[in-house]
């Protein structure tokens, strides 16, 4: 049997100050075909290029990745500010109307990082520029300097809610993260409900309530080492799972 498909939402960046690309991280697509075990499609998301409904078509689950530029705060209703850093409007364009189209088809989606404050403000939610300027919380960005083992480095616990779907899928109801983020949720979206929380407050992982599949989102970035970290796979796991579902279904349907 063919392996689902996951589509990656790829980031647009400038290959050494001037070759423009869509990139997509190797860690996520490792974890994708190694974890998960689905086939890796890096998406150019850019309304020019794909359009929602052709990626719905192809593509049997979404991964939200991370990346450096923010989702636009009039996507919230707020002005732009330099606290709020880089953008990237076309994958915006993406990203938001997929995310909502995913929530009602019961497709799957994990969004990570930006993929998890995209799941938010496509859903009503807005975010915060810079957490760590606010009372009592931590900085979460990632460290200036170092190696890539002490940037993505566990760096706090995250608590989940008493028999919720973060306990239930990870065994526990606390685990040890990473965190490379400088923005957080303010206000949660329509059905967001945040299932984790750091010490200091801020939001680390959500579900979709109501949503008709699996639809989740986490601060951290667990493609880091996930074909190894204990909370790393199950969580790409059950997100493999929930692709293969719905890619048999889809089979069902097609041949009926």
């Amino acid at each position: 049997m063919a392996r689902p498909v996951i589509g990656i939402i790829g980031n647009f960046q400038e290959l050494e100050d001037r070759y423009p690309v869509h990139a997509v991280g190797v860690m996520n697509t490792t974890a994708v075909a190694e974890v998960a075990g689905c086939m890796p499609l890096a998406i150019a998301a850019d309304p020019r290029f794909v359009t929602v409904e052709e990626l719905l078509d192809v593509c049997d689950g979404f991964l939200l990745t991370g990346g450096r530029p923010n989702v636009h705060p009039s996507e919230y209703g707020e002005d732009e500010t330099p606290a709020h850093g880089a953008f990237d409007r076309a994958r915006d364009a993406i990203t938001l109307p997929l995310v909502r189209a995913c929530v009602e088809r019961g497709q799957p989606v994990l969004g990570i990082c930006r993929g998890f404050q995209e799941m938010n403000v496509a859903l009503g939610g807005s975010l915060h520029p810079e957490i760590r300027e606010l009372p009592g919380r931590e900085n979460h960005r990632m460290p200036p300097d170092g190696t890539l083992e002490e940037k993505f480095a566990l760096r706090h616990v995250v608590r989940f809610s008493e028999g919720g779907p973060f306990h239930g899928l990870l065994g526990a109801v606390e685990v040890m993260t990473n965190t490379l983020h400088g923005q957080g949720i303010v206000r949660p979206g329509k059905g967001v409900v945040i299932d984790g929380h750091a010490p200091d407050g801020t939001p680390e992982a959500i579900y979709v309530e109501g949503a008709k599949g699996f639809a989740l989102g986490v601060q951290w970035h667990p493609e880091y080492n996930a074909c190894t970290d204990p909370v790393s796979r199950p969580l790409f796991s059950a997100f493999g799972d929930a692709a293969r579902a719905w890619a048999q279904g889809e089979r069902a349907r097609s041949a009926a």
